[in-house]
C-alpha cells in the first residue's frame, strides 16, 4: 500500500500578497466597473459590499443618507476606506445619465431574461452593476433602464443571497478575478 505524500501548507504573508496582486487590483477604484447600492434600505450590507468593490477595483455608489458614512465606516473593516461615490437620492436620474454615458447597465434581479450566473463573463466595457432594495429588489422603472439582469442560482427555501454577498460574486465575475 502506498504511503500517503505529506506536504506543509504554508500560509502567504503580505509581502507574497503583494507581489501577487492581481494587476487592475492595485488600483482602489476605476471607472470600469460601478456598483450602484441605489435603494439602500440599512447599513448592514454597505460596509461589507465597500470591502467587495475595494477588493474588485469596482467603484461603490450610494446615495448620500446620513446614516450611510457612519454604516460604511462600522462595516468597513480595514483602516483605510475604499473609494465612495455619491449619488443623489434621486437613483434614476443618476441611472438615466449613466446609460447616455455609455455604460453597459446590469443588475442583479430575477428575470425572465436573466443571465444566469455562471454564464456572465467578465466586463469588457464600461459597466454598472445595480442593486436593488433589500427587500423589494429593483424597482420597475429602473429595470427598463436595465440592459441586462444576472440571477444567481439557489439551492433552499430563499428566493436570494444577501445584496452584498450576491454582489461579491457578481463583481469578482465581472472584474475577471474568478
Amino acid at each position: 500500500m502506498p504511503q500517503s505524500v505529506q506536504h506543509q501548507i504554508r500560509k502567504k504573508n503580505r509581502e507574497d500578497i503583494a507581489r501577487e496582486r492581481h494587476p487592475r487590483s492595485k488600483k482602489r477604484c476605476n471607472d470600469w466597473i460601478v456598483c450602484a447600492m441605489l435603494w439602500p434600505l440599512h447599513g448592514t450590507n454597505a460596509g461589507t459590499l465597500l470591502r467587495s468593490c475595494e477588493a474588485t477595483g469596482a467603484c461603490l455608489v450610494i446615495p448620500h443618507y446620513p446614516w450611510v458614512p457612519q454604516a460604511l465606516n462600522k462595516g468597513y473593516t480595514i483602516s483605510q476606506r475604499g473609494d465612495v461615490h455619491w449619488c443623489r437620492p434621486n437613483a434614476l436620474g443618476w441611472l438615466e445619465a449613466q446609460k447616455n454615458k455609455g455604460f453597459r447597465i446590469i443588475g442583479l434581479e430575477l428575470a425572465d431574461e436573466a443571465i444566469r450566473f455562471h454564464d456572465l463573463k467578465m466586463a469588457r466595457e464600461k459597466t454598472i452593476l445595480v442593486l436593488g432594495h433589500e427587500n423589494s429588489g429593483i424597482p420597475d422603472e429602473a429595470v427598463d433602464l436595465l440592459d441586462n439582469c444576472i440571477e444567481i442560482p439557489m439551492i433552499g427555501t430563499g428566493t436570494t443571497l444577501n445584496v452584498a454577498c450576491a454582489a461579491t460574486l457578481a463583481l469578482y465575475r465581472l472584474a475577471g478575478l474568478d
